[in-house]
């Protein structure tokens, strides 16, 4: 089969498959063609491509010739429309938020496989893209919040005195959350972590935070590790404990999404104006509007004297290895979607039955439908 790989818009410096991968593909009897430059911004020059038998070409030439485009952000109209029906592309497409997105694509004839759609079971653990790339978001969304915190996040004794350590409080405590409290302990901090899963109560333990706890939350082990709608008095119940942490806490990570809706509001602007002055918010939310009031997706801030971070592009700022741990997650599902050189597209399988999100002129994809 031809896979073809392009390069990604300007402000993505990651790229869909790794040399490694390309190599494995190519030794199963497939042929890879390169966009030119498509791994440069990853620190993966065309040369090391063509060294595992790649071949670099035009960007035209990839959506023309290949069977199977891979590009992580959605291709335009108009390169769909070239590429032409019964074709397939793999990216991330948030096909419950871009409802549009996936009727047009249909219409074109399009097979397409969104990696953020992979589910969350046991046997699609190592394809799991939202999980890989929550990995590199908890861990820098912690050294973006110690580079704007006007402190120290350890505890030092110093000759001037004892400087106090900082205190985090992390939202959610998912794939995320967790590499976040995992860093900022490593940094010296000191660290409270929130969720409605008392389930994960153990996990955040083991990392070294201090679990804050709010009795009566709903749980569905249906929803992917995802948070679920809670009741209104729960939310009252949250809101209330969560911003006595809030206002004595120097950062704020927050993460808490629910798929295909808004994220929910944890931090009002009546809780800002409580906060420390100085105080870090970074909102991993921010694609879907965020947690907290006055987030802007890809901007920063300043509300109240605390430093607001809105980001949904964080694994793009550590491209080489969200490179590799991506084209890992893709390789995975390749070898379950191509048997040898051939596609074997196997609705009977949970994985690819909830993967794939249009075929045939269709929206396949069940929460869709």
């Amino acid at each position: 089969m031809i896979l073809g790989v392009l390069k990604e818009p300007t402000t993505e410096k990651r790229v869909s498959l790794h040399p490694e991968a390309v190599k494995a593909l190519i030794s199963a009897g497939n042929q890879v063609l390169i966009e030119t430059g498509a791994g440069l911004k990853a620190f993966l020059a065309d040369d090391l491509y063509s060294a595992v038998g790649a071949k670099i070409v035009s960007r035209i030439e990839v959506i023309n010739q290949a069977e199977m485009i891979f590009q992580i952000n959605p291709l335009p109209t108009n390169e769909r429309a070239a590429a032409g029906a019964g074709k397939v592309i793999i990216g991330v497409y948030q096909p419950l938020v871009e409802r549009e997105l996936m009727a047009e694509i249909a219409s074109q004839g399009l097979t397409l496989l969104s990696m953020d759609a992979i589910p969350r079971i046991t046997r699609a653990q190592s394809m799991d893209v939202l999980s890989s790339m929550s990995t590199v978001s908890g861990y820098k969304a912690v050294l973006l919040a110690a580079a704007s915190l006007p402190r120290f996040f350890p505890m030092l004794m110093t000759a001037a005195g004892t400087i106090a350590p900082a205190k985090v409080l992390v939202i959610g405590a998912g794939v995320a959350g967790l590499q976040a409290i995992a860093t900022a302990k490593r940094l010296g901090g000191v660290v409270e972590a929130f969720d409605t899963r008392a389930s994960v109560k153990e996990q955040v333990e083991s990392l070294g935070g201090k679990f804050v706890e709010v009795p009566g939350a709903v749980e569905d082990k249906a929803a992917g590790g995802y948070a679920v709608e809670q009741s209104e008095e729960y939310k009252k119940k949250q809101s209330e404990m969560l911003e006595k942490s809030i206002i004595k806490s120097d950062v704020v990570i927050t993460t808490a999404l629910i798929p295909g809706r808004k994220a929910p509001i944890l931090i009002t602007n009546e809780m800002l104006v409580k906060m420390k002055p100085g105080a870090v918010v970074v909102d991993l939310a921010s694609v879907n509007g965020g947690n907290c009031e006055g987030t802007v997706d890809n901007e920063t801030v300043t509300i109240e004297g605390v430093t607001i971070i809105g980001s949904s592009a964080l694994p793009a700022t550590m491209p080489e290895d969200a490179t590799k741990m991506y084209s890992k997650n893709v390789h995975n599902l390749l070898k379950l979607l191509l048997n040898g050189d051939k596609l074997n597209l196997n609705f009977e399988d949970a994985i690819i039955q909830g993967t794939c999100i249009t075929h045939g002129g269709e929206i396949v994809y069940a929460p869709l439908k």
